[in-house]
């Protein structure tokens, strides 16, 4: 299937009466499809998914479509979108420390490539902290430098690990001995199809 028979198909999934808070429609998806406007399409497409619950198979269709289109970082967050499907959804507000105080000297990539491990409360039997971990893909940003802040999504290694926290947490980051960064949870979500302890594919398609 081509660039467009993907952004086509993914247009059907959508239900009738969804809009975004601009107005935005699939009818305005298929008038850019109609043009060959595919980046616009698939940019909609992905505001659309913001107002109702897409099924995987939408994720993988728009995953499809980027890649085959060279967007790598729209492949990328229609993958982890997926993956939020069957994981869930975990927001938090990450504050990293300034350089000097960590061995960080250079921002960390936005696109879920960084998988650190996280301090989320649970323990050892000798007491020792219990560490997990988890991607991290920047909201609304490519890079987040030492010393600044940004909302920022997880996706756990092992998620029933996560499922005891509650918007309010606080979570620590560590790439080193030395903790790196804390975090807020903002919001928890359960998977939308009953979820797995399967990873996200990060740059590996969908089979």
């Amino acid at each position: 299937m081509d660039v467009v028979g993907m952004l086509e198909a993914a247009s059907l999934l959508v239900p009738e009466g969804v809009a975004t808070e601009n107005d935005i429609t699939v009818s305005d998806v298929w008038h850019y499809l109609a043009h060959d406007e595919w980046e616009v399409a698939l940019g909609l497409l992905e505001e659309l998914a913001d107002e109702w619950t897409a099924p995987p198979g939408f994720w993988e269709a728009l995953g499809r479509a980027a890649e085959m289109t060279g967007l790598e970082r729209s492949r990328e967050w229609c993958w982890w979108r997926e993956a939020e499907t069957r994981l869930g959804l975990i927001r938090a507000e990450l504050v990293l420390r300034p350089a000097g105080e960590t061995f960080r000297r250079t921002p960390i990539p936005g696109a879920g490539v960084l998988r650190p491990m996280w301090d989320i409360g649970d323990r050892r039997e000798d007491g020792a902290s219990d560490l997990a971990i988890a991607r991290v893909w920047v909201e609304f940003a490519p890079l987040l430098a030492p010393g600044a802040r940004a909302p920022v999504r997880l996706l756990p290694l092992t998620p029933t690990r996560w499922r005891h926290l509650a918007p309010g947490d606080r979570i620590t980051l560590y790439e080193t001995a030395v903790a790196g960064g804390t975090a807020t949870i903002l919001e928890m979500r359960p998977p939308e199809l009953g979820g797995t302890s399967r990873e996200v594919r990060g740059a590996v398609p969908p089979s």
